[in-house]
């Protein structure tokens, strides 16, 4: 079946955030049929629910990205689902297993943030990308791959292991962007600032006095739905001649205001 036959599809991992929902919203909204992924299903159910609500057909389909195993039969589920996938977006992530000093980092947490924030992104996308390549399609396809303000020349006392996982899976959007142009599929990162999640409830404090500070200048918490909004566009291929490029959703957090 060509993609003309049918309606765009996009796969969302994480989708059970709010950041994930937020996209899932916003790619229904621009005429995309979705498939939902996360670890655990039943969150799911109740954005499932939520997209049912406005016509928005979707799909969701349980899934550890870090299961090597499994990857391959996820994959080939997520294709089936709706007859393909145009878009892959790479939201899942985790934070850091307790905020402190770098000098007090441990094994078990920085090889946690590698594990879902980079390993897992690299080769899920591959095998997206593989399967995206041997399937004829008249549309560009795309990759938009969620990361963090905190790459942007930022370094925190507390989430180093974090910070350190989510640059690394920046700097490979780059290599994805550079290999994937010549096959019709278009790489891109989008970079959220301070955004109201559940990642960033327990220093809501904090980056209250951040932003009253000045230290965003819009001078405010960004919405979810405007990373929503802006993965919605460039999965539409409206830029597809900046393929490789970063989106920061940050309020302006990466100028050095003075």
């Amino acid at each position: 079946m060509m993609a003309t036959d049918r309606r765009p599809v996009a796969l969302v991992t994480g989708a059970a955030g709010g950041i994930g929902g937020a996209i899932a919203s916003a790619l229904g909204a621009a005429g995309f049929d979705i498939v939902l992924t996360d670890r655990d299903i039943s969150p799911l159910d109740v954005l499932k629910e939520r997209l049912d609500a406005v016509e928005v057909r979707s799909t969701a389909i349980g899934y550890d990205l870090t299961d090597d195993h499994a990857r391959e039969n996820f994959v080939e589920a997520a294709f089936a689902a709706f007859g393909g996938v145009d878009c892959l977006v790479n939201n899942a992530g985790v934070s850091v297993m307790s905020r402190g000093d770098i000098l007090d980092v441990t094994p078990e947490s920085f090889d946690r943030c590698v594990a879902v924030n980079l390993r897992a992104q690299f080769f899920l996308t591959q095998a997206v990308a593989r399967r995206m390549i041997g399937r004829s399609s008249s549309r560009r396809r795309t990759i938009v791959t969620v990361t963090t303000v905190a790459v942007d020349h930022h370094v925190g006392r507390v989430l180093a292991e974090y910070c350190i996982s989510k640059a690394g899976l920046s700097h490979s959007v780059q290599h994805w962007a550079a290999r994937l142009d010549r096959e019709g599929i278009d790489c891109y990162e989008v970079r959220p600032g301070m955004m109201k999640t559940d990642m960033t409830a327990t220093t809501r404090e904090r980056y209250d006095a951040l932003i009253a500070s000045g230290f965003v200048p819009a001078a405010r918490w960004g919405d979810i739905g405007e990373v929503g909004r802006a993965v919605a566009l460039l999965a539409r291929g409206e830029l597809s001649y900046a393929t490789g490029q970063t989106l920061h959703i940050d309020g302006g957090m990466r100028f050095k205001v003075f």
